[in-house]
């Protein structure tokens, strides 16, 4: 790929990023990253796989943000990765979702390193946003 095409993308997604991550995710850029976060996280994970498709705009980020707002009790993590940009760090963290396909856009609930909860696209796209929060809320509620 050219450089402009690159550079063209990285601009393109900034804002993309920076909602999640003036929601209080820390965007995980690299497979190295991504490993240094799982292996030392503790306690309960909200990741987003995010993506520039429009039901990352309008639904899936909208509802992650909203969600960990609302949410009595909180994921004790809240990370990203980026689907068609960090393909590295996406990839990796994609390792840690044993047995369930890729899908972008996607949320899991982790507990360690244990997925205890997925919402994959098909369960984003064309869904209203409350019922993705909802799906959340109650995720986070059930996990101990």
């Amino acid at each position: 790929m050219s450089m402009a095409y690159d550079e063209y993308m990285k601009q393109m997604v900034k804002p993309m990023r920076a909602e999640l991550v003036q929601a209080g995710f820390k965007e995980l850029e690299s497979a190295e990253k991504v490993e240094e976060f799982m292996e030392a996280a503790e306690g309960t994970t909200l990741v987003v796989v995010n993506s520039v498709c429009g039901c990352a705009a309008g639904l899936a980020r909208p509802a992650a943000t909203q969600a960990v707002l609302q949410a009595e009790k909180k994921p004790n993590n809240l990370v990203t990765v980026f689907a068609g940009q960090d393909k590295e760090a996406t990839s990796k963290m994609r390792e840690y979702f044993d047995g369930i396909e890729p899908s972008s856009p996607s949320m899991a609930l982790l507990k360690g390193k244990e997925v205890v909860h997925f919402i994959p696209r098909h369960d984003i796209e064309g869904q209203p946003m409350e019922a993705i929060m909802e799906n959340l809320l109650e995720a986070f509620s059930k996990v101990k």
